[in-house]
């Protein structure tokens, strides 16, 4: 059982009403502002999927870029003309999607000049991105405002492919996500690939217990010929798939290959090595959860409100900008 466009609105709606510290961030924020400011966003969502579906995954990869910075307040989206950017770290190597959200924005800015956020054009965009997967349809507040700060060494804070469960617990709690936040939002892998260059260490440079650097050894064996197969020493630009099998559909495929070792990221396996992920890793692989619950898609909804209301700026704090990629 998942969740129906009714169902999730309903359940987002009552997180909302719960988590309170949205603040000013409501649902049809621009009915009366700007009327037509989602369906645009959708539309240009849309129409760049039509010429590469790859670029949905990317979207939703951007929503989770910009939040876990500053967050949600597109200051990944600053480009700056001296690699200052906070969108020049490291961390955001392969970053894409940033010119479907210059172009719904040239476009709302036509429409409803000066009135809707790059931060809240990201937001939609993501929210888009999973529906057009085949993930839920859901209700997302709108009213950010776009920030004035972007740095380089912002960024250091983000997830990283090497970090421990007990890191990625850390790092997402600071923003006020839970561990069950932690797996819903890495289920996200569910469609979509990876670079061999995030998986490079974990293949040929895994620190060993008795010493020296190989394969990770938690790695199946058929699985990690498999993976070299694809990703040779070296080879940084290959891409494979994040869900062995299904990397098209979303589902909790990208689950039952964690719990089954078939994780592709050091970091998406690492959830299955720690006993407060563990549990909710097995409650959505599990065949009774699709029957008694929980429910994956609802609650992946849930969790995407929730991260989308990280740090979110509004009233005096903030701006609209004119362009997403330079401040006013």
């Amino acid at each position: 059982m998942g969740c129906s466009s009714t169902s999730c609105s309903v359940a987002v709606a009552l997180l909302l009403l719960a988590l309170g510290a949205s603040g000013q961030l409501q649902v049809g924020f621009y009915s009366k502002s700007c009327p037509s400011a989602e369906s645009t966003v959708a539309s240009v969502v849309r129409a760049a999927s039509a010429s590469d579906s790859t670029i949905l995954p990317a979207l939703l990869r951007l929503q989770f870029h910009d939040c876990f910075v500053r967050g949600c307040d597109a200051s990944v989206l600053i480009k700056g003309g001296n690699n200052s950017a906070e969108v020049d770290n490291a961390k955001h190597q392969g970053l894409r999607g940033l010119d479907v959200i210059d172009s719904a924005k040239a476009q709302l800015e036509t429409q409803c000049p000066g009135v809707v956020s790059c931060a809240d054009i990201v937001i939609l965009a993501a929210r888009d991105a999973v529906a057009f997967t085949g993930g839920p349809s859901f209700d997302v507040p709108t009213g950010r405002l776009d920030g004035k700060v972007s740095n380089l060494r912002d960024a250091d804070v983000l997830p990283d492919v090497h970090d421990s469960a007990q890191v990625l617990r850390s790092k997402f709690a600071a923003g006020g996500l839970d561990d069950k936040d932690l797996v819903l939002l890495s289920a996200a892998h569910t469609v979509g690939t990876t670079a061999c260059f995030f998986m490079q260490d974990r293949l040929y440079n895994f620190p060993l217990a008795g010493g020296g650097r190989g394969s990770d050894p938690s790695i199946p064996v058929d699985f990690l010929a498999e993976l070299k197969s694809r990703c040779a020493p070296g080879d940084f630009n290959t891409r494979v798939p994040l869900d062995r099998g299904s990397e098209r559909v979303f589902d909790t495929s990208i689950l039952r290959n964690i719990r089954n070792g078939f994780g592709v990221i050091a970091s998406d396996a690492a959830l299955y090595d720690d006993a407060s992920t563990v549990d909710v890793v097995d409650s959505y692989s599990g065949l009774l959860g699709t029957i008694f619950g929980p429910y994956f898609r609802q609650d992946f909804a849930d969790s995407m409100v929730k991260m989308g209301s990280i740090g979110v700026i509004t009233g005096s704090n903030g701006e609209v900008r004119k362009l997403c990629s330079k401040f006013n």
